[in-house]
């Protein structure tokens, strides 16, 4: 696949340009977008470019982090704190985002979305409030393995690093992860999964297939 240089300022602009013209194909009102990640590959700081990018157009979003749907500890961490197995499977309350954040975005949905369910530093509820999402408003929903959860996205973007690159990028202490992510890249294969691959080894430079 052939992918070309840009810089990410250019690239939000040009993600969030193919955003505006983008319909649901649900015929619902409300455009899903995944940013699709390692948190080695930063998914939320893109989505969050775009998110300012579409602003400037006079487009709403709102930017939801999967980090915001973690488990209770006693839920996630049942096996040990380095179970990847767990990771995989276990960490991401998907049951609450399809409820709170993909359930409003419905066809006969009132958008009315909750951006956090869960403070993974206190475990506890966040209480944060319910955002309303305005007809033709952008979900754009970031964190890792997205694509194994058949979540209903208009458009997927993967932020693709190299094995090498991950275990470069990734802290040491979370180095346990390393295999769920390769596990990830065999049984879902989002750099052909995705719509749009962005190859962040170097962070500086990304390279894209847009």
């Amino acid at each position: 696949m052939r992918l070309e240089a840009i810089t990410w300022d250019r690239l939000g602009d040009l993600l969030a340009e193919r955003l505006l013209d983008l319909d649901p194909a649900d015929g619902g009102s409300w455009p899903r977008i995944a940013f699709d990640g390692a948190p080695a590959a930063h998914p939320g700081d893109l989505a969050e470019r775009v998110a300012e990018a579409l602003r400037l157009h006079g487009r709403p979003s709102l930017v939801v982090g999967t980090e915001g749907f973690l488990r209770p500890a006693s839920l996630r961490l049942e096996y040990g704190h380095q179970d990847v197995e767990a990771y995989y499977n276990g960490w991401f309350d998907t049951g609450a985002l399809w409820r709170e954040v993909f359930g409003p975005l419905d066809p006969d949905g009132d958008g009315r979305v909750l951006p956090d369910l869960w403070d993974p530093v206190s475990d506890r509820a966040t209480r944060s409030p319910y955002v309303q999402l305005p007809p033709g408003g952008v979900l754009l929903l970031h964190g890792p393995f997205l694509l194994r959860h058949w979540f209903p996205f208009d458009l997927s973007v993967h932020l693709l690093l190299s094995p090498g690159a991950l275990r470069r990028r990734t802290p040491e202490p979370d180095h346990w992860t390393l295999p769920a992510f390769e596990r990830y890249a065999s049984e879902t294969d989002p750099a052909t999964t995705a719509d749009i691959l962005i190859r962040t080894d170097d962070p500086r430079h990304p390279a894209w297939n847009g």
